[in-house]
């Protein structure tokens, strides 16, 4: 079975090392997308195991549509019978890229059309459309007029895993969350701090990390497989339980966050209570410039998404947060390594701090950079004494 798993830029060769553990025969890693086959228990393990997934898709038709005619008659002259079944409903999500078609709603609408006509010519009735939640969801690509049919795995996109209660303004989304973590390496062990966590997706994540829990346990109703016609009910009861009998009770980290607004942190901790992750995470009402590493655990990790200040008249007081986030690392986080993840490379430069790693993603439309800092201990000089 081949099969296409859409990521964010940057985290392709975090989700090619996810499903490779999962045991993918990887064929190709492109821009947002890892290529790979195996057989249906790969498909469902991956529904719930992966983190950095953001759809995951079946590939059934491929051809070239120059023009509305072509895409069209293409379309009809699949057979639709084969995957959506009597009484089903469906609906059609497009992107287009660089196509003689200006408009993906255009061709999703020519798309559904071609489906429904064939229905109704075949069986005298059309198949119901449900563009919030449909039991099959047809995902078409078109690139340069190529384009590629698939069925989208989930229905959903993968990165809502069902735990949020409720988000401050500018929620990270879990899977680059996820990502930010596994691009750190950290070793699921060493402490973990995030001393501006808002709504604690960061901690949330790197809490299922740590006690091997898969996110896809949290998913809310039926995914899309669960509504084709080869779905295995029994091989898919056996992956959840293999999957909930991973977890790990006993907290394995010291995971800590805080952050300036008590409301914010309120709407952590509903989080982290609706991910099961309450005795593993501890948040606090707290400055940055306050934040304090555990006593007598060792080095490790803060990885933090402070805000990148988009409002014009913002520029002072971002470089002075990112300042006050410098010095907070510099004199309180000692022998630790930190990740700051921004959407502000200029602000950044006021965390006075050498930068030992830069790697370029985005967080939605946003050109962001995760920066590495190495905290070493002893390192920040000491002037000399004046006679």
């Amino acid at each position: 079975m081949y099969l296409t798993a859409t990521t964010q830029f940057g985290l392709e060769e975090v989700l090619a090392e996810e499903l490779s553990q999962l045991g993918a025969t990887i064929d190709y890693v492109g821009s947002r997308a890892v290529e790979f086959s195996g057989d249906k228990k790969l498909l469902y393990n991956t529904i719930l195991w992966s983190r950095t997934a953001m759809r995951l898709l079946r590939p059934f038709a491929d051809f070239y549509a120059p023009d509305e005619r072509a895409l069209y008659d293409e379309v009809f002259h699949i057979d639709w019978s084969r995957y959506i079944a009597p009484g089903q409903t469906f609906a059609i999500t497009a992107v287009v890229n660089k196509s003689s078609f200006e408009h993906s709603l255009y061709v999703a609408q020519l798309t559904k059309d071609a489906i429904v006509d064939q229905f109704r010519e075949r069986t005298g009735e059309r198949p119901s459309i449900d563009t919030k939640n449909p039991d099959i969801r047809i995902h078409l690509r078109m690139l340069e007029n190529e384009v590629i049919l698939s069925l989208d795995a989930a229905g959903d996109s993968l990165h809502r895993r069902g735990y949020r209660q409720g988000t401050n303004e500018a929620p990270l989304n879990e899977v680059l969350a996820a990502g930010l973590i596994l691009l750190s390496g950290w070793d699921k062990k060493s402490p973990l701090i995030d001393p501006m966590c808002g709504s604690a997706t960061i901690l949330t994540e790197a809490g299922l990390l740590a006690q091997r829990i898969a996110p896809g346990l949290f998913h809310q109703g039926k995914f899309g497989f669960e509504n084709w016609p080869d779905f295995d009910a029994q091989l898919w009861q056996q992956v959840r339980k293999a999957a909930e009998a991973q977890r790990i009770e006993e907290p394995q980290a010291y995971l800590a966050g805080s952050d300036l607004d008590p409301r914010v942190i309120d709407q952590a901790a509903a989080n982290i209570e609706a991910a099961g992750l309450d005795e593993c995470i501890r948040i606090s009402v707290r400055d940055v410039r306050d934040a304090q590493p555990p006593k007598d655990l060792g080095p490790g990790l803060v990885i933090t998404n402070p805000p990148y200040g988009e409002r014009i008249g913002e520029e002072a007081q971002m470089d002075a947060l990112y300042k006050t986030i410098g010095d907070a690392l510099k004199t309180n986080f000692q022998g630790y390594e930190a990740f700051i993840f921004t959407g502000n490379l200029e602000a950044a430069k006021a965390i006075g701090l050498k930068v030992s790693r830069r790697i370029p993603l985005f967080n939605g439309p946003i050109d962001c950079r995760l920066l590495k800092y190495e905290l070493y201990r002893g390192s920040r000089r000491v002037q000399p004494a004046t006679t």
